[in-house]
């Protein structure tokens, strides 16, 4: 139970800072507050938005659940997480925080938060390379490194690799 609290209170951290407050702080500097009328982009918006939100919930869950531990690098899981969305993709959660930001730069047809997104997923692969992947090495070794080998960083495969 410890565990949902504090991957919950990490989780809701993260997602109001860098999906909801951020970008409200893009949309502001642009003068955006509300679509003017709502159609197709926005309607796609809220469903793309929907999803991504979703899909980094599903991993929130799978690091309490299955790694005994949280999304927060200063309280990482206690056991690779291999299983749910991760057998898929190295780095779900990050891809469904970035659809769920571009679901919302679609909804308000914005080129600030769409240049938001870009720098979103250039700072994030940074992080993953130069902090994540060689600090997992470290704590998991073998399993990590051929974990790597089956699952890729970023390209999802419909068939689960393990």
């Amino acid at each position: 139970m410890f565990v949902l609290m504090r991957t919950l209170t990490y989780a809701s951290l993260f997602i109001g800072f860098v999906l909801v407050y951020l970008p409200s702080r893009v949309l502001a500097w642009a003068g955006i507050s509300h679509p003017a009328e709502i159609g197709w982009a926005q309607i796609a918006g809220i469903a793309i938005c929907t999803l991504g939100a979703a899909f980094a919930l599903w991993c929130v869950g799978a690091f309490a659940w299955i790694g005994k531990g949280t999304p927060a690098p200063f309280d990482p899981p206690r056991r690779l997480v291999m299983h749910g969305p991760y057998r898929f993709v190295r780095n779900p959660m990050y891809i469904g925080a970035t659809t769920a930001l571009a679901g919302a730069a679609l909804y308000f047809a914005s080129w600030g938060l769409l240049a938001f997104v870009c720098g979103f997923l250039l700072v994030t692969h940074l992080f993953v390379v130069l902090y994540e992947e060689p600090t997992l090495r470290r704590l998991f070794g073998p399993e990590y490194t051929d974990y790597c080998a089956h699952v890729d960083r970023w390209r999802p495969h419909l068939r689960a690799a393990h």
